[in-house]
């Protein structure tokens, strides 16, 4: 009976001790685990990626105005349809479709005579009628041509002024697609460049976040935290930037 009781004990004792044992391995185990985990998680490289590319513009939008003045305001309607007649068959001249030309409505001023003090009357002195007309076109370079030569109107008689064109890209979104792949590829190559240099190696794309791009005149060197969006130069350069994280594998 005690010999029963003994062994007993001692199974009781054996047991707790593997349960102890397994235990302890357990926790050494998860330990480890929570570790990699850790490491895994903390150590990451972050670079940021640039690309560069130079532009033409594909399509401009040119804007100008024609003005008369005259005592009388039917006269001066009629003085300033004629002019109008006259800018589009210039411009139609020149190679720019009827489609391409946009007349705005008539903008009218009233003038009126004023006393010896400066103040104005009553009465009439004269109207001044302007009408701007704007060249939406494909054809850049042709009507950067134009908008040089459009002084010639005032030759006709026209009281024409010519303001600077307006330059688009129309293909940006492409672009950025593109783009943006480089600047990753970029990034890619300088956390690789910095990690080979240190002894490690990258791993996984851990992050990744695009910039804002810049789109600016050749020659500048301008950036904006809400980026550039240049219209006043017909060749262009476009940056782009991607934030990138790597893994670090030793």
């Amino acid at each position: 009976m005690e010999g029963t009781k003994f062994l007993r004990s001692t199974q009781i004792i054996i047991l707790g001790v593997c349960i102890a044992f397994a235990t302890i391995v357990s926790t050494v185990i998860l330990s480890r685990g929570f570790m990699k985990v850790k490491k895994y998680s903390n150590e990451v490289i972050s670079v940021a990626g640039s690309a560069e590319k130079k532009i033409l513009s594909d399509y401009i939008v040119w804007g100008s105005e024609f003005s008369v003045r005259d005592p009388q305001m039917t006269a001066a309607f009629a003085r300033l349809k004629n002019d109008l007649e006259k800018v589009k068959a210039y411009l139609l001249g020149k190679g720019v479709k009827e489609d391409e030309i946009i007349a705005s409505q008539i903008d009218t001023k009233v003038f009126y005579k004023k006393t010896e003090k400066g103040q104005d009357t009553n009465e009439i002195e004269g109207y001044l009628l302007k009408q701007d007309i704007e060249v939406r076109s494909y054809d850049v370079e042709n009507v950067v041509k134009i908008s040089r030569q459009s002084t010639e109107l005032i030759d006709q008689d026209i009281h024409f002024l010519s303001r600077f064109p307006d330059f688009f890209y129309t293909k940006l979104a492409d672009l950025k697609i593109e783009m943006l792949s480089e600047a990753t590829e970029d990034a890619k190559k300088r956390a690789l460049s910095m990690a080979t240099s240190a002894g490690n190696r990258i791993g996984l794309m851990r992050s990744a976040k695009m910039g804002v791009f810049q789109i600016t005149p050749v020659n500048s060197y301008d950036v904006s935290w809400w980026g550039n969006n240049d219209t006043s130069s017909y060749e262009k350069k476009v940056t782009a930037v991607a934030h990138v994280s790597f893994a670090i594998e030793e």
